[in-house]
């Protein structure tokens, strides 16, 4: 699998960059919005929590754009950091390749 070495945005920096600032929204406004605690929003932006696939649901109806949107941007960073991650890397080296049966 061939990705970039750049690390790709991440759903917090994307949900700051692209949608709060461009719509003057708070933390605390978009927490509102979509029905969770302000520390939750917190934690999304500043990287420390990962996206599941409820919050991806809630953000798409914030936002009016898609789940499938949210989790890929999710997807794209969870790839990256388990490339570039020795300790995965070491994992990924050891998974043997299954041949089908002639």
């Amino acid at each position: 699998m061939l990705m970039t070495k750049r690390k790709p945005a991440t759903v917090g920096e994307i949900l700051v960059e692209e949608f709060m600032k461009p719509m003057a929204l708070t933390q605390l406004a978009l927490a509102a919005a979509m029905g969770v605690p302000r520390k939750h929003v917190n934690e999304l932006c500043n990287g420390r929590r990962g996206l599941t696939a409820p919050s991806a649901l809630i953000l798409a109806r914030v936002f009016g754009n898609s789940a499938e949107f949210w989790l890929n941007v999710q997807r794209r960073t969870d790839l990256w950091e388990a490339l570039h991650s020795p300790r995965h890397r070491e994992r990924i080296k050891r998974a043997k390749r299954l041949r089908a049966a002639a």
